[in-house]
């Protein structure tokens, strides 16, 4: 692993340091590391138009109401995302 020394505002290394603290992060590597990988997952969806949006919503409410839990709709999204990113990146 490489290293690299940033340079910012201190305004914003107490934005990271208080996500430190509210436990979000383990440090300002890990912070730094998720805006990468989010930055690059954003970067390889393709961006939706505002009829894509519209399909999607119709699409929703045509499928009418499921009979999962919250707590189930969550473990399925986090199931997709961990198959999507990888549980290390």
């Amino acid at each position: 692993m490489v290293s690299v020394t940033l340079s910012m505002p201190d305004a914003m290394k107490e934005w990271i340091d208080g996500r430190i603290v509210e436990g979000e992060y383990a440090s300002t590597s890990d912070y730094i590391r998720d805006l990468v990988r989010r930055d690059r997952e954003r970067r390889a969806r393709p961006d939706l138009t505002l009829d894509d949006l519209r399909r999607l919503v119709e699409e929703a409410r045509a499928s009418g109401i499921g009979d999962r839990s919250i707590d189930e709709i969550k473990q399925e999204g986090r199931r997709r995302a961990s198959a999507r990113t990888g549980p290390d990146d």
